[in-house]
């Protein structure tokens, strides 16, 4: 195995958009059933999803977002036999503190590139240069650029001690970890494989995580009546946005032959998820959704994203919860009262 580290740019070939956008132009779209364009109660209502590919196939501009995404340094090395690729991004201050963060499902990299700045430079965002950092943002193994993947077994354990190995080859010893969702669950195992190493963790989520509880997390002892009902309204709402975690921890290879070979498939499958998980009044916008859509499309990966899941379900060791001496703490938006009280009695993780 090689430790080199390469530099890494981002150019996906002209005949690849080309492709694009003539399967778009060839798509079959099911049978309109009536009253139901907008309707989201079965998920992605046709007329958005019309809309939005017809956007991605005339009016996007990949080429733009390119550009845009390689004024970021990105490298790739091999570790455990598998390619990883990420973002490194040292701060001017020279005392600044290592950051590995790890992103979510259905996000990538991209994910936390709008707060490097602040991170890296806080003296130029008005904030204090002692609260500098070193960043480092990879991709989950099988995630567009970390890929394909080299072979199967790639869960929370195995990508914590990749992405260890990883910072080792950065000289970075000791190091701040965070992340959200799956990143979430590799931020975790990172803390609980490698305390030594770690100065703290922490992690962040959203209201989902109350309807899990029962499923993932546990019930909390001493729940009141109205905390009981909130509870139940909870597991109801994730019961009716569950279908893609379900699909992807137990059949995952159907779905996975489509998302290879239909954009729209994988637009949708993206895009439901930004529109049903994000806060109302602060929607993700369509250009976000679509770099995200097409960094899965042109790398082929939203199938590694589903085997992700898969290898999860079936781990000895999910991976999830567990225990640390490092210092941690969580972050919850868009939220309720209730979720406190089952994070104390739990930790965290989709």
């Amino acid at each position: 195995m090689s430790a080199d580290i390469t530099p890494f740019r981002i150019d996906i070939p002209q005949a690849e958009l080309d492709d694009l956008r003539e399967r778009l132009a060839r798509t079959r779209s099911p049978y309109p059933v009536p009253g139901a364009a907008s309707d989201w109660d079965r998920g992605i209502p046709a007329g958005y999803l019309r809309d939005l590919a017809a956007y991605w196939a005339d009016g996007f501009d990949w080429r733009a977002c390119e550009a845009e995404l390689n004024t970021y340094e990105q490298f790739v090395t091999e570790i455990d036999g598998q390619t990883i690729h990420f973002v490194h991004l040292r701060s001017p201050e020279p005392d600044a503190t290592p950051l590995l963060l790890n992103h979510s499902y259905p996000t990538s990299f991209v994910e936390f590139l709008a707060a490097s700045g602040p991170l890296t430079d806080p003296r130029a965002h008005g904030g204090d240069p002692a609260d500098a950092f070193h960043v480092v943002i990879p991709s989950l193994p099988g995630f567009t650029f970390s890929s394909p993947l080299s072979a199967r077994g790639w869960n929370l354990e195995r990508t914590a001690l990749a992405f260890g190995e990883l910072m080792t080859r950065l000289g970075y010893e000791r190091f701040g970890v965070e992340g959200g969702d799956l990143g979430a669950g590799v931020t975790g195992r990172v803390a609980d494989l490698l305390p030594d190493r770690v100065i703290g963790a922490h992690t962040h989520g959203d209201r989902l995580q109350l309807g899990m509880v029962g499923e993932d997390l546990p019930v909390p002892d001493g729940l009141n009546d109205g905390e009981l009902e909130e509870l139940e309204a909870a597991q109801q709402r994730w019961s009716r946005t569950k279908g893609y975690r379900v699909l992807h921890s137990t059949e995952p290879n159907a779905l996975s032959a489509g998302l290879a070979d239909s954009p729209v498939l994988q637009l949708a499958w993206i895009a439901e998820k930004f529109s049903e998980w994000a806060h109302p009044a602060t929607p993700i916008s369509r250009e976000n959704v679509l770099i995200t859509a097409s960094l899965y499309w042109f790398t082929r990966t939203g199938p590694a994203a589903a085997d992700f899941y898969w290898e999860l379900a079936h781990a000895g060791n999910t991976g999830w919860g567990g225990s640390s001496p490092v210092p941690q703490g969580q972050s919850l938006f868009y939220s309720d009262p209730v979720v406190r009280r089952v994070l104390a009695a739990g930790n965290s993780g989709s």
